[in-house]
């Protein structure tokens, strides 16, 4: 399974934000990670609309956790910016030529393959990859 480069910058927004424990502008995470700033000011909007971030206007402005990061599973942000969890073809509503569909064992152990895997994200916090915040910090750059 692969996740898109979306769930990737959301999980690192969130990170950053979580480490460094204050308002943080957009162009300096951007900087930090050397990724795209308006890739992630549409992220960070899907994440202030679903009520994981907020933001303040202003000089002392910026984005910040708008709950406790251990309240933010990482189960929650990979459903919330992947379009779909498909691991393979006959997941989807679309029909597919498959005989073997409606019986197929391959597929159910997929399913099951698939919650495991969601379960085991849903039990790791933001606070819990965010816990190595100095390090996160020294990695990053960012001065406390």
């Amino acid at each position: 399974m692969h996740l898109t480069q979306q769930t990737n910058y959301a999980l690192r927004i969130l990170m950053y934000l979580a480490a460094t424990k204050k308002p943080a502008k957009i162009g300096d995470i951007a900087e930090r990670h050397a990724i795209s700033r308006n890739h992630l000011v549409k992220i960070v909007h899907r994440l202030g609309f679903e009520g994981y971030v907020s933001t303040k206007q202003g000089r002392h402005g910026g984005i910040e956790l708008a709950m406790p990061p251990a309240n933010i599973s990482v189960g929650e942000i990979v459903r919330l910016t992947e379009d779909h969890m498909f691991l393979v073809q006959c997941f989807g509503a679309q029909d597919t030529s498959c005989k073997l569909k409606p019986i197929c064992r391959l597929r159910k152990t997929f399913f099951r393959a698939l919650d495991a895997f969601m379960r085991e994200l849903d039990s790791v916090s933001i606070a819990d990859i965010a816990g190595n915040s100095t390090q996160i910090r020294n990695a990053l750059g960012i001065e406390k």
